[in-house]
């Protein structure tokens, strides 16, 4: 059984930075992605930024620049660095697993077969 756990979550000023981790148990397949979304109140979930197996990334318009994703294999962890930090980035942070490629996956929520629980990310200005 796949299960994500995140963490990292806060609260920050603008301009200020956070790192989320995914812990990610119990999955074996051997293509897949794994991506982070985020869900304001009162608004969709919105994909953030994906990578793929292969390592290859892409991000939303919004974040392009500022937050980085990556993974560590050996540890079965996923990363997402976010630099400055702008208050319309507040929402829960979700992260999720598609057992298929990132370019089938992209961002589209219904795609991403398993998630975590959240993290919250409040940015004050």
């Amino acid at each position: 059984q796949v299960q994500l756990v995140e963490s990292g979550g806060g609260s920050v000023q603008a301009g200020g930075s956070l790192r989320l981790s995914c812990a990610a148990y119990g999955y074996i397949y051997s293509t897949y992605s794994m991506g982070w979304f985020r869900q304001a109140p009162g608004k969709e979930r919105e994909g953030v930024a994906v990578i793929d197996s292969d390592g290859s990334t892409s991000y939303a318009d919004s974040v392009l620049g500022r937050f980085t994703i990556s993974q560590d294999h050996a540890k079965n962890t996923l990363y997402l660095q976010m630099n400055s930090l702008k208050s319309e980035d507040t929402g829960m942070y979700y992260c999720a697993l598609a057992a298929m490629r990132a370019a089938v996956a992209r961002m589209y929520p219904q795609r991403f077969g398993y998630w975590g629980q959240g993290t919250q990310v409040t940015v004050s200005s």
